[in-house]
């Protein structure tokens, strides 16, 4: 018979890696995260898992239960709910608070209370909503924090379904981002609201305060807070083309710097950072030999699409290989694990893809692998 042999291919791939080492991660904003939606990439990381008072920021939380409602057919939008003495008293006018200047012992539209919320910042809102879903607002904080650690918001606790200051109502910048990912991904038919730049009710106008909005940037979300003990605080979505980034900045000194760094942060991750396909679904890689099957060579493909997130200065540092060892024996069954495709940067992790049999090899009959034996050893042939 023989040995069996390694074979490596390798490509160079001019493609760009991800690197936070960069005069970004001077990010002005206490704490920091900026992610790109389609690959989940951080491309920038300070104090992201770091516990802070999320403040109005933690509203997209009670939105994301009142989408889900309105998503799985128990609520609608033209839905009421009513307005408590609690509701108006804690989140009206007279509190100091933002708010949505809504009416006690009045009912008001669930659309409008979303918009309310998002626009408006309105604590009334929310709290009419926490009750209308749950009974008390305590009772929803309960419900937001066990949902929030089922969609992955691992270091969130609520305690209220306004942000309003309360010593273990506590978010990091890593599960605002993943929140600010699902409502983006799961609720694409409510996203819109996070755009509307003025919402009018009762009369009364009010704009919408995230910043990002009034520039030409491709800002489309989210939401804003600010309490004393958080600081001036932004989760934020732009798109532009294919890509979609998410920042969560917290911790800003003023509502100015709530207005340039984020948009200075969000256009050193577009013009530093692109999307890559390295490879696509089902793409064929490489032919692996086939020892004693019916087909001298067998396809290794890729299961699903690998796209990377990459910095441009890493450009032409990255080198792939693709690694199996060969001939392969026979039988193969498509699907079968053959080798791993290997991406490697300088002062980077290894990325590595699984590389699978593309089809079927049977293996030769008794008189075939007589055969294949005899002249591989007179002739020093393998097949």
């Amino acid at each position: 018979m023989f040995n069996r042999i390694s074979s490596v291919l390798i490509l160079t791939i001019a493609l760009i890696f991800a690197n936070t080492a960069t005069r970004a991660a001077e990010a002005l904003a206490k704490s920091t995260i900026i992610l790109e939606l389609a690959t989940g990439s951080v491309l920038l990381d300070k104090n992201a898992d770091v516990s802070m008072a999320p403040a109005s920021m933690s509203k997209l939380m009670t939105l994301y239960m009142l989408f889900e409602r309105l998503k799985d057919g128990s609520l609608s939008l033209d839905d009421t709910f009513r307005v408590s003495d609690n509701a108006w008293r804690k989140g009206g006018a007279k509190s100091g608070s933002s708010t949505m200047f809504l009416t006690p012992r009045k009912r008001v539209r669930i659309e409008d209370l979303i918009r309310g919320i998002i626009v408006q910042s309105g604590n009334d809102a929310c709290i009419v909503a926490a009750e209308g879903i749950a009974g008390t607002e305590d009772a929803f904080a309960a419900e937001m924090t066990v949902r929030g650690r089922e969609i992955g918001l691992t270091n969130s606790t609520f305690r209220n379904a306004t942000g309003w200051p309360h010593p273990e109502h506590r978010m990091t910048p890593r599960d605002l981002a993943t929140l600010a990912k699902a409502l983006i991904e799961g609720f694409p038919e409510y996203y819109h609201y996070f755009k509307e730049l003025e919402f009018t009710h009762g009369g009364i106008r009010q704009m919408n305060r995230n910043p990002l909005l009034y520039k030409e940037m491709g800002a489309d979300g989210l939401k804003t807070g600010h309490t004393q003990e958080s600081g001036y605080g932004l989760t934020a979505s732009a798109v532009r083309g294919k890509r979609r980034i998410i920042l969560v900045a917290n911790g800003l000194p003023s509502k100015k710097a709530r207005s340039q760094e984020p948009e200075r942060l969000m256009e050193w991750a577009f013009r530093e950072f692109n999307n890559y396909a390295l490879f696509t679904a089902g793409e064929m890689i490489e032919e692996a030999p086939v020892w004693l099957g019916e087909a001298a060579r067998v396809p290794m493909i890729i299961e699903n699409q690998v796209t990377l997130t990459l910095q441009r200065k890493l450009r032409r540092k990255m080198k792939v290989k693709v690694v199996y060892d060969g001939p392969v024996p026979a039988p193969v069954k498509k699907g079968d694990i053959l080798g791993k495709i290997v991406v490697k940067v300088p002062g980077k992790d290894d990325l590595e893809v699984p590389l699978m049999a593309g089809a079927d090899v049977a293996q030769l009959g008794l008189f075939g692998r007589l055969w294949s034996a005899v002249t591989t050893i007179l002739l020093g042939e393998s097949g």
